[in-house]
């Protein structure tokens, strides 16, 4: 893949994601991140194993990311833009629609 398919995927999921390595960390040890999601066959949703996936990657320089680092950043960036084109009316703070986000290293209460 070129370096500015990289570059490009990169920019895009370090706006993306706006939780820190260790916020999505600690947001991943709660009750409220292991109950939302589609479940697989090992109890865990898609979406926490991303959560666990996306805090190795923020962990991480730019120049030690490899092809699948930058495949997984696009699912990432990909799963967040529809998923915030869904977000549903009223609060949002409690919702299983923002924890979902969240696994996926996004909060939308953040600014």
């Amino acid at each position: 893949m070129a370096t500015d398919d990289h570059d490009a995927t990169y920019a895009e999921f370090t706006d993306t994601v706006n939780m820190t390595a260790g916020e999505l960390e600690k947001w991943l040890d709660t009750a409220e991140s292991k109950d939302v999601g589609q479940k697989s066959g090992d109890g865990e949703s898609t979406g926490h194993a991303s959560g666990r996936r996306i805090v190795e990657l923020l962990r991480k320089k730019k120049s030690e990311l490899d092809d699948d680092d930058f495949a997984h950043m696009r699912k990432v960036v990909g799963y967040a833009h529809r998923h915030l084109a869904q977000k549903p009316q009223g609060d949002i703070t409690d919702s299983a629609w923002r924890y979902s986000l969240m696994n996926w290293g996004h909060d939308p209460k953040k600014s």
